[in-house]
């Protein structure tokens, strides 16, 4: 419901600045637009629709998550780490949205002098549904069922030696620790023709 300042000041803002109005309009019109790009996006599995109690029935999207955090690496730089469910920064003006199905938990990686530590938070999740693996330079977080399902692979700071690893999960925190594959300190000789 309008009241008289609102459209007093809607035919002034008309008048005065008509600029102004038809920049309005068009963005309702891009608007519009980028929420139908959104809905093509996401996953059928993230629709749903169900039926109000007066009888109409509303659609509804999610869980859409989208976050990052930020942290100072050893070199003073900033790390910054993505999680959630979309693939990229939201960009609905020009429909580069891309929702996935599965989760990228909020992850922090934590190099030791002789190891290196994993610590993901993949709340909602049973211990019996994690699945992982490593290798020298990453390790794989999956959750193979329920909801949310988290997916990341996670780089490492430096080589390890995938056999050390050694996991707990514990109030939906998963800690995975690795240690660093060693470095030979003498060399090899190498025969000149």
């Amino acid at each position: 419901m309008s009241s008289p300042f609102d459209e007093w000041f809607s035919k002034r803002r008309r008048a005065w600045f008509p600029d102004v109005d038809e920049m309005m309009r068009d963005m309702d019109k891009m608007m519009a637009e980028a929420f139908k790009n959104f809905e093509k996006q996401v996953p059928k599995n993230l629709v749903r629709e169900r039926k109000l109690d007066d009888g109409s029935t509303v659609r509804e999207m999610g869980p859409i998550v989208y976050g990052y955090s930020v942290k100072i690496g050893p070199d003073g730089k900033p790390q910054v780490r993505k999680f959630g469910n979309i693939d990229a920064f939201p960009n609905l003006l020009g429909g580069g949205l891309a929702v996935k199905e599965e989760r990228e938990p909020l992850v922090d990686v934590i190099k030791g002098s002789d190891d290196v530590r994993v610590v993901a938070e993949l709340p909602g999740v049973n211990k019996d549904d994690l699945r992982l693996s490593a290798d020298e330079n990453s390790v794989t977080i999956e959750s193979l069922t329920g909801e949310p399902r988290y997916r990341k692979v996670v780089d490492l700071p430096e080589p390890v030696d995938p056999k050390t690893a050694k996991s707990t999960y514990k109030n939906g925190v998963l800690e995975v620790t690795l240690k660093l594959r060693k470095k030979s300190g003498s060399g090899v000789s190498i025969h000149i023709d």
